[in-house]
């Protein structure tokens, strides 16, 4: 990678760090330090902690559509003040009727897609995926620390110092994007942003669907573990500030067992293996369900719960990005995206109502039977091998792209093709043995022709 785009992947790393890091710390914390609230209740809480998915999204798509037409950077300030706000809201709240309106404004703040976009902007094709594995480090890693400061913070600043720091990293981020970000040329953004035609044939695309109603199952039943778990663990008189202590030795034995699904999958993301990760969640849920106040059988659940989630949690997109179709991958991804939100809005709101009218083990027991209905749906997935995708540029008419088309389905390794004349875009999904050289000399021929 070049000075610029080591500069734009660590200043769009950062951002995501200090955006995700504010939401994420709130997750481990607000079931309990909600109670000092007046007007505390166990929906409520659900409703603070899901709250942002609503607006997160309703929102991520045309957040991302608009950075299209208005340009990446001033969506995505505008999407930091209006996620600024929310968190300053949120921290000055004295109900948790405000709280909940603070969070919501923050999920309002969706520049998740934008983000990404300006990332493809600003990097060389053949440097892309270097700058987009720094910026997904670094959401991974935002998460961790958040779990295990989170509840350090909230002990000493309560909930309104977290916001307040969320704000303040919010606001921080605006100097980075406008400044230190290079500006980047608009690119054909088929495969990064969504496009409205693409929409409903996506949205019930037969293995698509799967994934996406997946991943709204597997961030509803991390918002619904979040909820619970905090006040599970205070019935074993542990203090919010030393909750880091069973986090950290849970996390670090999590990823050891990522570490050995990934090696197992040997690069790709058998079907046996994302089985298994549901069945770990499962098995955690329904052993939550009845640990009947024993300490070491909710780490043992807690362990299989993470173990499954950051495997399916890191496996989903790969696999998202392996099925749509070439220069589609934005849609389908903008639509994945808004799911996994809305996942977390119904995980939220569906452990409250459950802890209203029932109990934490109630809530538990459910998330164990929506696990058993996820194993179905998954049971018609279909086995994805993974595959590279190609932009490449030229100039050719609508009237030649049946003959263009033709033309680069001979080229070894070419899996699928998108033509777009209007722009000179090529999308290419392309496997292992894929000529390159083959392609460009097609693409030349054909833009030479045209303009004969």
């Amino acid at each position: 990678m070049n000075a610029l785009e080591v500069r734009a992947a660590v200043a769009l790393a950062l951002v995501y760090v200090l955006r995700m890091l504010g939401l994420f710390m709130v997750m481990p914390v607000l079931a309990v330090a909600a109670m000092d609230y007046p007007d505390y209740s166990p929906l409520l809480v659900g409703l603070a902690v899901g709250g942002y998915g609503l607006t997160q999204a309703a929102l991520q798509i045309p957040m991302g559509m608009m950075s299209d037409r208005w340009g990446r950077k001033p969506v995505i300030l505008l999407g930091l003040t209006i996620f600024a706000a929310g968190s300053f809201i949120a921290a000055s709240a004295d109900t948790l009727s405000w709280m909940i309106v603070g969070r919501i404004l923050q999920g309002a703040g969706a520049i998740a897609g934008a983000i990404m976009a300006l990332a493809t902007d600003v990097s060389r094709e053949t440097q892309r995926a270097k700058v987009m594995a720094i910026i997904g480090i670094a959401i991974g890693f935002s998460f961790y620390l958040a779990v295990l400061i989170g509840p350090m913070i909230a002990q000493r600043w309560g909930l309104a110092g977290i916001f307040a720091i969320t704000g303040v990293f919010a606001v921080g981020c605006m100097p980075l994007i406008k400044w230190v970000v290079p500006d980047g040329i608009v690119t054909g953004s088929g495969d990064t942003l969504p496009q409205a035609g693409q929409l409903k044939r996506l949205i019930f695309s037969s293995q698509l669907w799967r994934l996406n109603v997946s991943v709204m199952v597997l961030h509803m039943m991390i918002t619904l573990l979040f909820v619970q778990l905090p006040v599970t663990l205070v019935h074993f008189d542990m203090t919010l500030d030393s909750h880091w202590m069973l986090y950290l030795p849970v996390l670090a034995i999590s990823i050891v067992g990522l570490v050995l699904m990934m090696g197992a999958g040997r690069g790709t993301t058998p079907k046996r293996i994302i089985i298994t990760a549901v069945v770990f969640m499962t098995i955690a849920f329904a052993m939550l369900s009845a640990q009947d106040h024993n300490k070491w059988v909710v780490v043992t659940a807690v362990i299989f719960f993470f173990t499954g989630f950051n495997y399916l949690e890191a496996n989903f997109p790969a696999m998202v990005s392996s099925i749509a179709p070439a220069g589609e991958k934005g849609t389908a991804m903008g639509i994945y995206a808004s799911f996994q939100f809305f996942g977390a809005f119904i995980g939220g709101v569906l452990s409250g109502v459950v802890t209203d009218f029932w109990t934490a083990e109630t809530a538990y027991f459910i998330g164990a039977v929506g696990a058993v209905g996820w194993l179905f749906i998954l049971h018609g997935l279909k086995e994805v091998g993974r595959v590279k995708r190609l932009l490449m540029h030229g100039e050719f008419s609508s009237a030649i792209e049946p003959d263009l088309h033709q033309a680069l389905a001979t080229v070894p390794g070419v899996q699928e093709i998108t033509l777009s004349a209007d722009d000179g875009s090529v999308y290419l999904k392309v496997t292992k043995g894929f000529e390159r050289a083959k392609a460009r000399e097609i693409l030349q021929r054909f833009s030479r022709n045209n303009e004969d």
